[in-house]
């Protein structure tokens, strides 16, 4: 039996030495051993051969296959195809199915709440099932799928499990001994190798991919679309910024507290966030102080799963400066990096990530903008988030995130009920022209 317990140890020692030889140790220092190059590679080849040659492709992307083009335009087509009524306007009878049709497609899959689940796939990627029957699944598939379920779970998620424990011990124990440390020069510079060191190494801890395009210009505010609380292990792996969000318990707040003493990031308590002004106060003191980091924000307040950018609030946009705009777009045929928090915890989400088969993402960062005269902030906000949106492959949609969690404003259902008044009523020209 000790002889047993013997061998155990000396694996042990084995897997933890070749840990932190093949993997840490090029983490730390920026660079890689070709290890999840080759590991991509054959995975790329193992998909394309398996997925695509045996499982039928969902040929369209969702449940309701709409027609192009708005409801006015739409409706506008529909009278025009038929003999207008001689009085009471542009209505008849016959157009409450049009509406029925239009008001069932939005309650079976409307654009906003299908954006706070996992984005659908077009083909199985031999990980997460996706709401489309596939009729055909092969033998040969089902055994590489249980090999690779033996490999994912096996195989990776230990080896990612301890590498992303002791990228996040490093990140608590190194950012809390340097937030001992005098506010010198040498302090902010120990802040940013142990955030950097360790992003690094969750990153491996995750199987991150990750194409870089255009090298950013440190300063000023940067400004992202948010899908994932990875996100900021994403950006951060190329350069060190200074957080702000709202304050989390559990886990996530552990790290916060942690983070907070070495370097200048920004938390708020839910409380203060309702606070626009006390918000816009620490985010400007932050901004001119030019000793601190860059900003990094993401204005949408909430994670989206990676097919659109929603609304971003106005108050990142209201105090100045120069902004930075960074579009993420991760590849959901190896990992889905979307967060349902109203699904899963934060030690939920990150096994799942580590089960799966790589995190792959690619970020774009795009030229510097600056709020043009004349411009309020609304304005310049919507043009970032085009700017991204279109820069990413993203939809891009003006409701508000806030709707995972809240309803509907009063102010917006008002908005919709004249919208639809006006097209059942018909243009006022139209009606006076009846009239006459």
């Amino acid at each position: 039996m000790e002889d047993f317990w013997v061998v155990v140890l000396a694996g042990l020692k084995v897997w933890v030495y070749l840990i932190v030889a093949l993997l840490m140790v090029p983490a730390m220092f920026g660079f890689s051993l070709g290890i999840s190059e080759t590991y991509m590679k054959i995975l790329v080849k193992t998909l394309e051969v398996n997925c695509l040659c045996d499982i039928f492709v969902c040929g369209f992307p969702g449940l309701i296959q709409r027609d192009d083009g708005s409801m006015e335009e739409a409706l506008g087509e529909l009278r025009r195809s038929r003999p207008k009524p001689p009085v009471g306007g542009d209505f008849t009878l016959s157009d409450c199915f049009y509406f029925y049709r239009r008001g069932i497609e939005d309650i079976v899959e409307d654009e906003v709440t299908q954006r706070f689940s996992s984005e659908e796939l077009v083909s199985w990627n031999l990980l997460t099932r996706t709401n489309i029957d596939f009729q055909y699944i092969s033998l040969k598939l089902t055994m590489v799928w249980g090999l690779g379920v033996f490999i994912r779970y096996c195989v990776l998620a230990p080896l990612r499990i301890t590498l992303a424990s002791i990228g996040l011990t490093w990140l608590v124990i190194g950012t809390t001994a340097v937030g001992f440390l005098p506010n010198w020069r040498l302090k902010s510079w120990l802040s940013d190798w142990v955030h950097v060191m360790c992003y690094r190494i969750c990153a491996r801890g995750l199987s991150c991919t990750i194409h870089y395009y255009n090298k950013p210009r440190k300063g000023g505010i940067c400004v992202a679309n948010h899908t994932s609380p990875i996100d900021i292990v994403i950006l951060c792996n190329d350069g060190c910024y200074a957080m702000v969000g709202q304050s989390h318990g559990g886990l996530m707040g552990v790290l916060q507290r942690a983070m907070a003493r070495s370097c200048p990031h920004i938390w708020f308590e839910r409380a203060d966030m309702k606070d626009r002004h006390l918000v816009a106060k620490r985010l400007t003191d932050h901004v001119n102080d030019n000793t601190k980091l860059p900003i990094l924000i993401f204005p949408e307040g909430t994670c989206i799963n990676n097919t659109s950018v929603m609304m971003f609030k106005k108050g990142s946009f209201e105090i100045g400066g120069t902004i930075y705009p960074v579009a993420i777009k991760y590849d959901p045929q190896f990992g889905d990096a979307f967060w349902n928090s109203a699904k899963y915890n934060m030690v939920s989400y990150l096994l799942r990530m580590m089960t799966s088969w790589a995190i792959v993402c690619n970020v774009w960062y795009l030229p510097a903008m600056t709020q043009q005269a004349g411009e309020d902030a609304v304005h310049f906000a919507n043009r970032v988030k085009s700017a991204i949106a279109h820069r990413g492959g993203l939809v891009d949609l003006s409701w508000d995130g806030g709707l995972k969690r809240a309803k509907v404003k009063d102010m917006f259902k008002e908005e919709q009920q004249k919208m639809y008044s006006s097209m059942v009523v018909g243009s006022e020209e139209d009606t006076s022209s009846h009239s006459d």
